[in-house]
């Protein structure tokens, strides 16, 4: 008998498949996501090449994940909202602009790591 809470390949497995049908639904559904993915296409190589060691392509490549991440789960609450609450709800309506203002710190996040990484070599 298999100990509790033990994730064999078959589990491991389905959580991949469903990982990809969320980045299939976030993608097909979300005008949002797929610029944001536009961005990281462009961003996470350019971070790669431009980062001197370790930490600083981390720094410039590891915000553009984050971005995909909170828009994904924006998106998540905004699809929730929607089908609980499909009238005006003011605190439905705070749920989505959270979700939306989570997107933007982290996109602001992006903007300040490229500034400090690479805003001394071109400035200096």
């Amino acid at each position: 008998m298999a100990a509790a809470g033990f994730r064999g390949p078959k589990q491991i497995w389905n959580a991949f498949k469903w990982s990809m049908k969320g980045l299939r639904a976030g993608w097909q559904h979300e005008a949002s996501f797929r610029l944001e993915a536009g961005l990281a296409v462009v961003v996470i190589p350019l971070g790669l090449w431009l980062g001197q060691g370790a930490l600083e392509k981390l720094a410039l490549v590891l915000p553009a994940f984050l971005v995909l991440s909170a828009e994904l789960l924006n998106s998540a609450i905004e699809a929730v909202v929607d089908k609980v609450s499909p009238e005006f709800h003011e605190l439905a309506g705070r749920a989505k602009d959270m979700g939306s203002a989570a997107v933007f710190v982290l996109l602001v996040l992006l903007l300040l790591s490229w500034g400090l990484v690479l805003g001394p070599r071109l400035l200096g």
